[in-house]
């Protein structure tokens, strides 16, 4: 059985995500090549490709994303809002949009007759969609608020939260779209807030995207995206794909079989994984390489298990609910973080000893992150214990 080190699985990591010096691709393919890029916090995709695209600007993303159309962002795994490659949705909604949206419309069902807002919460919802479907077939892309105040059937309110403070009345209209984007029926389209910020006008998926490739049978879909996962991720643990794609293990177990993925010792335990068989073949070292990565980074978040690139840092740089704050990395591993002072310089976070060299490294990056942004604040949706740290 095929062994990979933890230096192999690190060399791995810098090649296939980007991070080492080597032909790059555009956005586009930088995006399908990550397979997505975590969007729930709207400055991450941006910063995620800062530290992988030479010469990258917020103008390259905002092309792709709103003239290009070449990516798009979409609810998928974990409920989570990525980017995705325009060429990959279609594997992407079977895969694991579907799921999201079945469970997104049965919890809003539920939530609008427990609230008394209808009796009959799959009618109200039926509604509800053809409604918003038919304003953006006439009008175009339209932003919630707009949408709320053309519709009366999108009124209604629900608590979340009954008797605590972080609940009371709450719109079920932005609800109402979350299904239908995670049905893929609409899209996030244009951006009326900053790079930083997240204000989209919805449009109709076919508008919007009228190239989006075809939707391939589940099995077939599972199958081709899984298989790009592991060309970029593996080797991994049947747990790590079960997390990563927000499903059950039976479903990483059928996935698993359709790739054809073969069974590999991972160190340092020797471990269980799986990995492409085309792709066995020893992984050459890499040139020594830092990088500061963005909070929910598609690298950081990228497996269930990862001591391996961790070490002890786990409690420093991820909150209580598994949300990864801003890194810092040299040749494969966590050292730290970063974070803006009060003028908005990027100031490195470490957390062991990384060498002279290093720490150079690092603080030409950390000086090259501060001239990009220019005085633009970021504030990590989720911080972590370390980026909130006063003394760090």
């Amino acid at each position: 059985m095929r062994r990979f080190t933890i230096e192999e699985r690190r060399a791995r990591l810098a090649r296939r995500h980007l991070l080492a010096d080597g032909p790059k691709p555009d956005v586009a393919g930088a995006t399908a090549q990550l397979v997505g890029l975590h969007a729930t916090d709207p400055a991450t995709p941006y910063l995620t490709l800062w530290a992988r695209l030479p010469g990258f600007g917020v103008d390259d993303l905002d092309h792709a994303l709103y003239e290009a159309r070449s990516v798009a962002k979409h609810l998928a795994m974990r409920r989570t809002l990525w980017v995705f490659a325009t060429a990959d949705l279609g594997l992407v909604q079977p895969s694991c949009s579907d799921r999201v949206a079945d469970n997104e419309r049965r919890r809003l069902v539920a939530d609008l007759e427990k609230s008394g807002v209808t009796d009959d919460g799959g009618a109200w919802l039926a509604a509800a969609s053809a409604a918003v479907l038919g304003h953006l077939a006439e009008n175009g892309a339209t932003g919630a608020k707009g949408l709320r105040d053309a519709l009366p059937q999108l009124a209604g309110h629900y608590d979340p939260a009954p008797g605590k403070t972080w609940g009371g009345a709450t719109p079920v209209a932005p609800r109402v779209l979350t299904v239908l984007g995670a049905q893929g029926r609409i899209v996030r389209g244009p951006n009326d807030g900053t790079w930083t910020t997240s204000r989209p006008r919805w449009a109709l998926t076919p508008d919007w995207l009228p190239g989006a490739a075809a939707q391939p049978a589940l099995e077939t879909a599972r199958a081709t995206l899984v298989r790009k996962w592991l060309r970029t991720f593996g080797p991994a643990t049947l747990t790590d794909i079960t997390w990563w794609f927000g499903n059950t293990k039976a479903w990483a177990r059928a996935a698993v079989g359709e790739t054809g993925a073969v069974q590999v010792e991972i160190d340092p335990q020797g471990t269980v994984g799986y990995a492409l068989p085309d792709d066995l073949d020893p992984e050459p070292a890499v040139e020594p390489w830092c990088a500061l990565l963005p909070g929910l980074d598609v690298t950081t978040m990228g497996w269930q298990a990862r001591d391996w690139y961790l070490g002890a840092h786990r409690e420093q740089v991820f909150d209580r609910n598994g949300n990864a704050g801003p890194t810092a990395w040299c040749d494969g591993r966590v050292v730290g973080g970063w974070r803006q002072d009060a003028d908005g310089r990027v100031e490195v976070q470490l957390l062991t000893d990384v060498g002279a060299t290093a720490h150079e490294s690092l603080q030409r990056k950390a000086d090259e992150l501060t001239e990009w942004l220019d005085g633009v604040r970021i504030k990590p949706r989720f911080p972590s214990p370390l980026s909130r740290s006063a003394d760090a």
